[in-house]
């Protein structure tokens, strides 16, 4: 027999602020996609003088350069997030036959990744070139993937935990390790100069957008998919 789920719907004043939030996100991802696309100047001045810098800085320590690839190519790879997800996805199904849960975690995902890939092909920006790259990456810079994926991959796992009622000390050590991985998920991409900040940026308020339209939708619509 499966067990309901703890957490009840969502209260009216949380799903405003809930709603609030999804529309500033939006705003906040249109005017910097805005930005890039038209090339403004300003931005593009900062991003080149961020990218130098972080760049320097990643030619004069390749030890802790050579760590960051470890952790951009394997720990905070957009793969192994999706793995984790898809981890997440089956303990769903074993430990609370919550099927239809599940499967809206998966095309969260997948969508997600789809939203990243279209908009880096509509948007076309080139990538950071050095004469000594530290790291090579491939596709088009806007979004950053590794901090989009981070982002709603982290961001989902938290409401879930928050869903199933997770104690003190799961929730702290998770928030901690979702706000380091997503974090250190974007920054990294930096330092190894295969994207511009703005792309990273990017990628977060992407990201963030996706989960809260995500769990919003799931709050108003999904709730069927609860039925035993």
């Amino acid at each position: 027999m499966r067990t309901p789920h703890p957490v009840p719907r969502l209260r009216r004043p949380v799903q405003h602020r809930a709603v609030r939030a999804s529309v500033a996100l939006a705003l906040a991802s249109v005017l910097l996609l805005t930005l890039v696309a038209v090339d403004w100047h300003p931005l593009i001045t900062l991003d080149g003088d961020i990218a130098r810098a972080t760049h320097r800085w990643a030619v004069d320590e390749p030890g802790l350069t050579h760590t960051f690839r470890i952790l951009t190519d394997w720990v905070w790879d957009p793969l192994t997030m999706r793995l984790l997800c898809a981890a997440v996805a089956v303990w769903l199904v074993w430990r609370h036959s919550a099927w239809g849960l599940a499967l809206w975690l998966a095309v969260v995902c997948a969508l997600g990744t789809v939203l990243q890939q279209a908009l880096k092909a509509a948007v076309g920006r080139a990538r950071p070139v050095w004469p000594d790259p530290v790291d090579s990456a491939h596709y088009a810079a806007f979004p950053s993937g590794h901090a989009m994926t981070a982002t709603v991959v982290c961001g989902l796992l938290l409401w879930l935990l928050r869903r199933y009622g997770a104690g003190r000390a799961v929730w702290r050590t998770a928030v901690t390790g979702s706000v380091i991985s997503v974090l250190g998920a974007g920054l990294t991409r930096i330092w190894l100069g295969v994207h511009w900040p703005s792309d990273v940026l990017g990628g977060w308020l992407l990201g963030a957008l996706v989960v809260a339209l995500a769990v919003l939708s799931y709050e108003r619509f999904g709730r069927a998919l609860e039925r035993p």
